[in-house]
């Protein structure tokens, strides 16, 4: 005869569920702190890969530069380079007012210089001809990235010929459109040299450091959309005028056709006559 099976009283469940809640914490908690020891490892990969990826940055970055130089000098030979590779960028084309445009066209040179570090900011020149607006052979913007405590950006402050201060006319044609209810102009592209209040948000010194410098020339080369929509037209009438023709000779074929129906018939009327 078998023993008689023992009863496990609630208390008893309880004590044993209880250790099992024990036991999961301590596994949850052991598991944490291996995941944040794994975590500190892949941290300091990441940050040796930075140090060794700005290395690389800046091996390259002097290895590009005589050829930078050699591509100003046959940029400098080729008239309105820069003033059309502005004037073509979606971004920068929107900053520009007329005069602007007038103004740049004395624009000869534009170099971008990025600080030996790299991460900690960088210079963009604008090297300018002799010309009706400004006293200043050379405009310069800095961007510190750093929080040295250091100002964000400091500027070239512009010299400007007698009654040529394109900022300020810029100022003053806003406030009469505004008025007057009139097209309102864009600020002016020179405003950019007087605005240092965050280098890290500077879209147009972004632009121009990742987008333009890097290949100025695909830009200098978008077709004007007014040619090209020119073109279009064109082709547009010459495709209207093909299909003229073309039903032209159809109607005239119609026609021969009719004739010699017209023809057949009359044969065959004489014969029955005859």
């Amino acid at each position: 005869m078998s023993a008689p099976e023992a009863k496990v009283s609630k208390k008893e469940l309880n004590s044993n569920h209880d250790g099992a809640d024990e036991t999961s914490e301590k596994e949850q908690q052991e598991a944490i702190e291996h995941i944040d020891e794994v975590q500190n490892e892949i941290d300091r990969l990441n940050e040796q890969a930075s140090e060794e990826i700005l290395k690389v940055e800046q091996k390259y970055n002097k290895l590009r530069q005589p050829f930078f130089q050699k591509r100003s000098e046959l940029i400098a030979k080729i008239p309105n380079f820069w003033v059309t590779t502005f004037v073509n960028h979606p971004q920068v084309s929107a900053l520009l007012g007329e005069e602007d445009e007038e103004a740049l066209h004395y624009l000869t040179r534009v170099e971008v210089t990025e600080f030996e570090d790299i991460k900690s900011g960088y210079r963009i020149d604008f090297y300018f001809d002799e010309n009706p607006y400004l006293e200043n052979k050379v405009l310069s913007k800095e961007f510190h990235l750093n929080e040295s405590g250091d100002p964000p950006s400091k500027s070239t402050k512009i010299k400007w010929k007698s009654g040529k201060d394109l900022t300020k006319r810029s100022s003053q044609t806003q406030n009469k459109a505004s008025r007057k209810r009139q097209h309102e102009e864009p600020e002016s592209f020179f405003t950019w040299f007087t605005d240092h209040s965050d280098a890290g948000a500077d879209e147009l010194g972004e632009v121009i450091k990742d987008d333009i410098w890097p290949n100025p020339l695909q830009y200098y080369l978008v077709p004007d959309m007014d040619d090209e929509e020119g073109e279009g037209e064109e082709d547009d009438d010459e495709e209207e005028e093909g299909l003229e023709d073309i039903d032209e000779e159809g109607d005239e074929d119609e026609g021969e056709e009719d004739e010699d129906d017209d023809e057949g018939e009359e044969g065959e009327e004489d014969e029955g006559d005859d």
